[in-house]
C-alpha cells in the first residue's frame, strides 16, 4: 500500500539506526539521508562502511562532510561477489549484535546492500530500503543488481520507492513491507552540489572549443565484446563530428580500463581520466553536451541539468526516463549508438526535446520524506506498545 505521512509529534525516545554503504553510488545517494538523520535529535545514527569500494567512497564522504562510525574494510584485490557477501555478512553480524540497531537502512542494489539486509534479517532487525522497486525483469541484466534488489525487497519493512512505477513494481511483487513513494535521493545530492557550480578541469580539454560527450562504462554485462562495440561507436561519432570531444573517466577495474585504453587512448580528442570525484562529475554534467552511459545514476541525474542521455545497455530499471523522453535505450551495437548520437548532434529539435523534458525522478526532498516516514514508523510502534 502507499501511505501518506500525517503530522505527528515525535516521542522523546532516541532510536538507534544503522546506515550501511559500501560503494560510491550508495555514498552519494545516502549522503542526504545520513545528513537528515544525523541532524535529528530523535536518532542515534551509526554509519557503517563495508569497504566494497575505498577511495571513491572516501571522496564522497569528505565532500558531504560525513564520517563513518565503523568500517569493516573488506576490500581485497580481485574480490569476488562471494568474497564481498561473506565478509560483509560476518562483519555486520558482529556490529549489529554490538550496536543493537532498531532499524537498518540500505540503498539500491549493491552486494553490500543485499548483505546488510540479510544480516539485519538474520537478527530480526527491520530494514528500510532506499531506492526500492527498480526492475528490469531480467535477473541477469544487470547482474547481480537485479537479483540483489529483488532479494532485498523480500526482507524490507519500509520500502522507499523513488517513483510511482517503482511503487507499482513492489506492489506486483507481493512484498510485505510498507511502500512509500519518496522521490530519489540522488536528486537531493545532485542539486546540493550543483548549486556550488563545481569546476571540472581536464588537462588539455577546452570545454568552450568542443561539444563534449561525457561517457561512463563499467557494467559487468558490457565487459568483452559489448565494450568493443561501444568503443567503436565512440570513434565513429568523433570521426563524423570534428567539433566533438569525448571525456571518459575510466573505471578502476582493469577488465574495463585496459580495452578502452587500447582502443581509444591514441585519439587526440579522447580524454581518458581517472574516476572523477562527485563534484567534478557534476561539473562535467553541467558543461557537457551529451551523455552516453551504462550508469543508473546518470540516467537520473542528467535530466535535472538538461542533458540528454543515451543508455549503453539492453535493459534499464529506470524506464521512467525512457517514457519521459530524458533518455534513450541504445544498447551496445556500434551502429545503433552512432545513429542515435548522430541524430542528437545534428538535429537541434531532437536534442532540445530530450534536454527540456521533465525529470521524473524527484524534486530534491526525498531524504526529508524518508526521515519523516521513519519517525512515523517509530511513533506508531510507541502507540502500539
Amino acid at each position: 500500500m502507499n501511505k501518506l505521512t500525517p503530522n505527528f509529534t515525535m516521542p522523546e525516545a532516541i532510536h538507534r539506526i544503522c546506515i550501511v554503504l559500501g560503494t560510491r553510488p550508495e555514498a552519494i545517494k545516502l549522503a542526504p539521508v545520513i545528513q537528515q538523520f544525523k541532524n535529528s535529535p530523535a536518532f542515534d545514527t551509526q554509519v557503517i562502511l563495508t569497504g566494497q569500494h575505498r577511495e571513491m567512497v572516501e571522496q564522497v564522504m569528505r565532500m558531504f562532510d560525513l564520517k563513518a562510525d565503523r568500517d569493516l574494510a573488506i576490500m581485497q584485490h580481485q574480490q569476488t561477489l562471494t568474497d564481498i557477501t561473506c565478509r560483509s555478512l560476518q562483519g555486520l553480524e558482529a556490529l549489529f549484535k554490538e550496536l543493537q540497531p532498531e532499524i537498518v537502512l540500505v540503498q539500491g542494489d549493491t552486494t553490500t546492500a543485499f548483505a546488510a539486509a540479510l544480516a539485519a534479517f538474520y537478527q530480526k532487525i527491520p530494514v528500510g530500503h532506499v531506492e526500492a522497486g527498480l526492475r528490469t525483469d531480467d535477473v541477469f541484466n544487470p547482474y547481480p543488481e537485479e537479483a540483489n534488489r529483488r532479494l532485498i525487497s523480500q526482507l524490507t519493512r519500509l520500502h522507499f520507492a523513488p517513483t510511482a512505477l517503482a511503487a507499482e513494481n513492489l506492489g506486483r511483487s507481493g512484498v510485505w513491507g510498507e511502500i512509500h513513494r519518496t522521490g530519489n535521493t540522488v536528486i537531493d545530492a545532485l542539486l546540493s552540489v550543483a548549486k556550488r557550480e563545481p569546476e571540472c578541469k581536464i588537462p588539455n580539454l577546452d570545454w568552450s572549443k568542443y561539444r563534449t560527450i561525457l561517457a561512463t562504462v563499467h557494467r559487468r554485462e558490457n565487459w568483452g565484446e559489448p565494450l568493443q562495440g561501444i568503443a567503436r561507436a565512440f570513434l565513429q561519432i568523433l570521426d563524423k563530428f570534428p567539433d566533438t570531444a569525448l571525456l571518459l573517466p575510466l573505471h578502476r577495474n582493469p577488465t574495463v580500463r585496459e580495452p578502452l585504453q587500447a582502443l581509444l587512448g591514441d585519439h587526440p580528442r579522447v580524454f581518458l581520466t581517472e574516476p572523477l570525484d562527485y563534484a567534478e562529475l557534476v561539473g562535467a554534467i553541467q558543461r557537457c553536451h551529451l551523455i552516453l552511459t551504462d550508469s543508473g545514476g546518470l540516467q537520473e541525474e542528467a535530466p535535472s541539468l538538461g542533458k540528454p542521455v543515451l543508455v549503453l545497455r539492453e535493459t534499464t530499471e529506470r524506464p521512467e526516463a525512457i517514457t519521459a523522453g530524458t533518455a534513450k535505450l541504445v544498447g551496445t551495437n556500434y551502429d545503433t549508438i552512432s545513429t542515435a548520437a548522430t541524430e542528437l548532434l545534428s538535429n537541434s529539435e531532437a536534442y532540445n526535446a530530450m534536454a527540456m523534458a521533465i525529470n521524473p525522478f524527484g524534486d530534491g526532498l526525498a531524504a526529508s520524506r524518508i526521515l519523516k516516514i521513519v519517525e512515523e514508523y517509530f511513533s506508531e510502534k510507541t502507540v502500539d506498545n
